[in-house]
């Protein structure tokens, strides 16, 4: 066993299916909440929902699984938003990301003295106390799932508003009936990669792939999407398309075999609530800028939008 799959072992109980399908109702109240507050601000001239909605409701999720208090969600997600959003300079973005990393060493401190029912306090009882982790090691593991956790998550919903509205026929279909979401969620997980550029890797010996050489010590990054757009897999796979009838083939939105994502319970369960009561709440939903105006992050990092305004 590896050093990834003890890690995953350590944190795997709280991200089953079952776990999960015990906090829908927590989801539901935070999206419920985030939701009502964007209607008390009314939506003119118009609401970035990446702000009000698709950051929030994601970093407070995986917050709370972390144990960080309430009083700290709103500075922590400004944090991770400076870090991730593509739009920081790089000095910003670094000292963001060092503010994570000493909030998150203060919180592994705090649970060392005193242990709650939380995933630090998880890690603290379990790994860092008899010995197994040394406390950077908790801080790495507590940090990785708050940003892992965060930015893909948020990218996601807002590429599915996004996808929505340049497919208004499937958008009526939906907002006609909202038992159609999983699915809709499971093609977004196909049509779109929020993490394609993730996997990067080095090789080890000289190999062929493709017909071209890669040396040892070169660099690669998997681009997962392309598997996603496999025509041989996916017939029309270019072609958004909720009502795809589906065999055995998955996507690689959460990953595959042994790295398939821990969270992905987690983050279909967010998918879903977040899809379901946005459209049944505010049914006449818009964008509030044209489709081609919406602000994409840099292509050379992961797939995402910026800002994206809208109204009702």
């Amino acid at each position: 066993m590896g050093a990834d799959d003890i890690n995953r072992s350590m944190v795997e109980p709280l991200f089953t299916r079952e776990h999960i399908d015990g906090m829908r109702p927590h989801i539901q109240q935070t999206v419920n909440t985030l939701i009502d507050e964007m209607i008390i601000g009314g939506g003119k001239p118009a609401v970035d929902i990446v702000e009000k909605l698709a950051l929030p409701t994601a970093s407070y999720i995986i917050y709370g699984i972390l144990g960080v208090p309430f009083k700290d969600l709103e500075y922590l997600t400004q944090q991770a938003a400076i870090r991730s959003n593509g739009s920081a300079t790089a000095a910003a973005a670094s000292a963001a990301n060092q503010q994570l990393l000493e909030y998150i060493g203060g919180l592994v401190d705090q649970r060392i003295a005193e242990p709650r029912n939380d995933l630090i306090s998880k890690l603290v009882v379990e790994q860092l106390k008899p010995g197994h982790l040394q406390r950077d090691d908790v801080i790495q593991m507590a940090f990785l799932m708050l940003v892992a956790g965060n930015a893909t998550m948020v990218n996601m919903i807002n590429l599915g508003i996004v996808t929505l509205f340049e497919n208004p026929s499937q958008l009526a279909d939906l907002k006609k009936d909202l038992s159609l979401v999983p699915q809709f969620v499971e093609e977004l997980c196909h049509f779109h990669t929020a993490s394609a550029m993730a996997t990067r890797r080095v090789a080890k010996v000289d190999i062929e792939l493709g017909g071209k050489t890669i040396k040892a010590g070169e660099g690669i990054i998997a681009a997962t999407q392309s598997g996603n757009r496999d025509a041989d897999v996916f017939p029309d796979p270019d072609t958004f398309n909720m009502h795809r009838k589906r065999g055995a083939e998955s996507a690689f939105g959460f990953g595959y075999g042994e790295h398939r994502c821990v969270a992905e319970w987690l983050a279909r369960a967010e998918l879903e609530i977040v899809f379901t009561t946005l459209f049944r709440r505010l049914p006449d939903l818009r964008l509030a800028v044209p489709l081609d105006e919406v602000k994409y992050s840099d292509p050379s990092k992961d797939v995402g939008i910026t800002e994206l305004p809208i109204t009702w």
